[in-house]
């Protein structure tokens, strides 16, 4: 059944994927016994009770491929901090020039059970993430501050992200610098993505609320705590704010969305500057739902920003606030 993922060199996972078994040990021993190895794991349901983790020093490193229907799911009884599956949380390194320091996590499922958190990115750089389903987590991928002065020069792409529904959920969590986030869809979270470092470049990012409605003027799509950072049609579905900056925060947002589907939640807010407004946002669609009784483009805690709106494409009959004009440009459309 195998014999074409053999003949390609990979690790077979050969452990208990019956969802009853506790694989945790057999699944490390995996990764230490076979450094510069991809690890293949076909479909069934590995059950763990405490995190894995690869090494980032490249000389150990490994790349995980999971088939498209293997779980990787957290038992019971888990009591553990970290996520689920660490990358580079043993062994760290900060290392580009010596062969294997471009490992990754490619397809199949991991499920927290509502418990756990997903993937973490703790050491490295050139650290992938690839086509992972990751469902019913706290916070689905955590990037910590990185090994390269605080970058960790990460690629995530093809990643759905579900959480807990719950208002500590947050589907992306950033603290390193310098990453790449590219088609990912997000749900079930409090938070989209929150952004706590700099450098990192967002494109096809869509994360959508459909948690109960508690605090729900706190939800947000996108909350940047650390400015400097790019915005390629990024899609806020439905989320209280849909992009939140910390005072001192300027971004660039481009081709943007922001939407609502319900007209009973109220306020509906697009922006949301927790100190003066200093972005810029060009070309930001609007769908404020016509039943809902405030609606807001803009709202800040502080005047005399220098931020910019480049045309803003939504219907002006249905804005109730008026504090985004003075940073208006090229009208509304």
């Amino acid at each position: 059944m195998n014999d074409g993922i053999s003949a390609l060199g990979y690790v077979i996972a050969d452990v208990r994927a019956d969802g009853k078994t506790d694989v945790s040990d057999d699944i490390q021993r995996l990764i230490d016994e076979n450094p510069n190895r991809t690890i293949y794991f076909p479909d069934g349901v590995y059950l763990i009770g405490k995190p894995i983790m690869t090494p980032a020093e490249p000389t150990k490193s490994v790349d995980l491929q999971l088939s498209n229907y293997a779980v990787i799911r957290a038992a019971d009884g888990w009591s553990s901090s970290e996520a689920m599956i660490r990358l580079g949380g043993k062994l760290p390194a900060n290392n580009i020039m010596t062969c294997g320091s471009n490992y990754s996590l490619t397809g199949g499922v991991v499920d927290g059970s509502g418990i756990a958190d997903g993937v973490s990115i703790d050491s490295g750089r050139e650290t992938a993430i690839r086509n992972v389903s990751i469902k019913h987590t706290r916070i689905g991928i955590h990037i910590k501050r990185g090994a390269n002065s605080g970058s960790s020069d990460a690629d995530i792409t093809g990643v759905n992200i579900v959480g807990t529904k719950k208002p500590d959920s947050i589907g992306v969590l950033v603290e390193g610098y310098d990453n790449t986030f590219t088609n990912m869809r997000i749900g079930g979270v409090f938070t989209g993505f929150e952004l706590r470092s700099s450098g990192n470049a967002l494109k096809n990012i869509h994360p959508l609320y459909f948690s109960d409605y508690t605090d729900y003027q706190n939800s947000c799509g996108f909350y940047d705590k650390a400015g400097n950072n790019w915005y390629d049609y990024c899609y806020s579905d439905h989320f209280g704010v849909g992009y939140r900056n910390a005072p001192g925060v300027s971004s660039l947002y481009v081709n943007c969305f922001c939407f609502w589907w319900d007209g009973r939640v109220s306020p509906q807010t697009v922006f949301r500057s927790d100190g003066r407004f200093d972005s810029v946002v060009t070309n930001i669609k609007v769908g404020f739902h016509p039943k809902a009784e405030k609606t807001v483009i803009l709202s800040v805690a502080e005047p005399g920003g220098k931020g910019v709106f480049d045309r803003i494409l939504t219907d002006r009959s249905r804005i109730t606030d008026s504090s985004y004009e003075p940073y208006l440009q090229n009208g509304i459309i």
